[in-house]
């Protein structure tokens, strides 16, 4: 089994963990932009610190980062930034596992801007997965209507926060592999730590001018929530550093795909932890998303 799948399964399951914390703080205690903060405040210095021990145990040189790097580094930290903000603001508007189904709109997204941005090819029968995957999303949508419903409904504010989630989301994916493809580095795991941890104290950096400026408030709050918040950094750079491994060693759309499994996941803990009701059209579109999930492995 190639590397990159366990790993992605990885980065789905800390991701799903952390969305669930971050909507216990926004929900309680932080703005959506103040959730987005502790995400990064609290991982920075654990991704700093085993970067760090990575080097020394292995002896290993930092690559040199070109201005190229700092170009996708820079515009997929901001991307993610806005992307998640928009989830984290979409969690107050419907329940968890809809944030999450609009916010997979990425995936077919993210196999176009790929394509486009670094020439990435995803071969007929990915598109034929990607393509399963995105039915299975918009099956898997709550709208009164049904999936069509969502269609008609694209100018509210809960879709229209997903779908923007889900751009911005296909944007630091493509973003962070050409970050670490300029790296001419051969160590996968070192070339996806370095790429993560000038990302996250960029997008750190970031979100505390932004914060200073706008809404100072929120910085002790971060600092109140910190027995919760702490854990979203922690899930948050296990996630983190699973998806930059991930899109070192595969096509970002494949990634992506694969990642849909984070979907099943949302379900289980909008039933378990949430206690929101799973319905017969949600077991159906949980169906044909593993259909799309087998597909994209035969497609590889």
């Amino acid at each position: 089994m190639p590397l990159w799948i366990p790993v992605t399964l990885a980065a789905a399951s800390f991701q799903t963990v952390r969305f669930m914390l971050q909507k216990v703080l926004s929900s309680v205690t932080l703005s959506a932009a103040g959730a987005t903060f502790s995400r990064f405040v609290y991982s920075a210095p654990l991704i700093l610190l085993l970067l760090w021990a990575y080097v020394a145990a292995t002896g290993a040189e930092l690559p040199a980062l070109s201005a190229r790097f700092w170009g996708f580094a820079t515009i997929g930290g901001l991307s993610q930034i806005l992307a998640t903000v928009c989830v984290v603001a979409l969690f107050k508007e419907r329940n968890f596992a809809v944030g999450i189904t609009f916010k997979k709109t990425e995936v077919i997204q993210t196999a176009i801007v790929g394509l486009v941005v670094l020439g990435d090819e995803v071969s007929p029968l990915g598109w034929l997965a990607i393509l399963i995957g995105l039915a299975a999303v918009l099956v898997l949508s709550k709208t009164k209507d049904g999936p069509k419903g969502i269609w008609r409904q694209l100018t509210g504010r809960a879709p229209l926060l997903g779908l923007g989630s889900g751009v911005l989301f296909a944007f630091s994916a493509v973003s962070y592999r050409g970050a670490s493809l300029q790296l001419l580095e051969p160590d996968a795991v070192l070339r996806a730590a370095v790429t993560l941890g000038v990302v996250v104290c960029l997008q750190t950096a970031m979100m505390l001018v932004w914060l200073v400026l706008r809404d100072p408030g929120q910085i002790a709050r971060v600092w109140a929530a910190r027995r919760v918040a702490v854990w979203v950094g922690l899930t948050s750079m296990g996630g983190s550093f699973c998806w930059f491994l991930a899109f070192t060693l595969q096509n970002a759309a494949y990634v992506k795909a694969l990642g849909q499994v984070e979907l099943l996941l949302s379900l289980l803990a909008s039933l378990v932890f949430f206690k929101e009701d799973v319905t017969r059209r949600e077991i159906i579109g949980m169906a044909l998303l593993v259909l799309s999930i087998l597909a994209l492995i035969l497609a590889l």
